[in-house]
């Protein structure tokens, strides 16, 4: 039996959850997960070690490089291909201002965490 997915913490929905080419030559999607979107916002944009985001995603740096890498793969076969990338799904604990302080500066005060478990598609 496999061991059972541990939720990632996540301190915000993106604002936007579909990117693709502008001319309208798409072919096709990729999905990528919230929590992989989440590594990529903690190590690219807010320049955390992977270290770090795992301790603010409360997972394990190998989780961490793991969906990192992931996440990063899907970036590029959305640009190299010309597909639309689409941010959907995946099992993550999100503190969206309402969960227990996730260090983010943000969100100061957080009370309980919102469970979110939502089925993705793979492409």
């Amino acid at each position: 039996m496999p061991r059972p997915r541990k939720c990632r913490r996540v301190c915000a929905m993106p604002k936007s959850n579909r990117f693709g080419p502008l001319n309208g030559g798409c072919s096709g999607e990729v999905v990528m997960t919230v929590d992989e979107y989440e590594t990529l916002r903690l190590i690219d944009l807010a320049g955390y070690t992977q270290e770090e985001c795992a301790a603010q995603m409360g997972v394990a740096r190998t989780t961490v490089q793991g969906v990192y890498n992931d996440a990063r793969r899907k970036v590029a076969q959305s640009l190299v291909d010309g597909k639309v990338l689409v941010i959907k799904g995946g099992d993550y604990d999100l503190c969206e201002g309402t969960a227990r302080p996730c260090g983010r500066k943000c969100h100061p005060i957080c009370l309980s965490l919102i469970h979110i478990s939502e089925p993705t598609r793979h492409s």
